[in-house]
């Protein structure tokens, strides 16, 4: 999809040009809204391909479990010391009566779930969100997505983080974190400072 966006707006814009060549001049100021605006979207599709390159490795690494209303915001959590734009609860592999938060990293493509998260929401919009599918680790990263109207498949992926600081508290080790699945999250790209931390980043 990402590909097909990109040859899209790029495409767009080569026949509007080709057709504003072999029409009168007005129509070129027909024109000229999608003639400024084509190259932006083109230079911002580019910004999809690094998240969609993320979500590759961390669906290569981790398989989908589909969880049912997971606590999820918009607001502030304290304990994050990173920018945050809404999170999810999901439960900790090792100890799964424990909850941790994963968070938006940052609010690109972000609004459709806005919509949803918000308390203000309607019931039908927060209906498209109470089952959620998730690939990950809550210790590390994963990617959340919403079922499709069947249910039987994901859509609306994107890539969620922890990004709780080594400041509050919280360490791998309180996690049940193993080398092992340290080792999973250094192959998505994740890199801790070191097992006992959660400071850490995604390259």
């Amino acid at each position: 999809m990402n590909v097909l966006g990109l040859m899209g707006w790029a495409g767009g814009w080569i026949l509007l040009l080709e057709i504003s060549i072999r029409t009168p001049n007005w129509v070129v100021w027909l024109f000229m809204p999608y003639f400024i605006y084509g190259p932006y979207r083109m230079l911002t599709q580019f910004k999809y391909f690094a998240a969609g390159f993320l979500m590759l490795r961390i669906l290569r690494t981790y398989h989908w479990v589909v969880i049912e209303n997971a606590p999820r915001g918009l607001s502030r959590r304290s304990e994050v010391r990173s920018k945050q734009y809404g999170w999810f609860e999901f439960p900790n592999p090792a100890h799964p009566e424990q909850w941790l938060p994963v968070v938006f990293p940052r609010h690109f493509r972000r609004w459709w779930w806005a919509r949803r998260m918000t308390p203000q929401a309607k019931p039908k919009l927060k209906a498209d969100i109470a089952t959620i599918w998730f690939a990950g680790d809550p210790r590390f990263i994963g990617v959340v997505a919403a079922p499709t109207r069947k249910g039987n498949a994901p859509r609306r992926l994107h890539v969620v983080e922890q990004r709780i600081a080594a400041q509050s508290g919280w360490r791998f080790a309180d996690w049940g974190a193993t080398p092992e699945d340290v080792e999973r999250g250094r192959r998505v790209g994740v890199y801790p400072v070191n097992t006992g931390s959660v400071e850490g980043g995604v390259s």
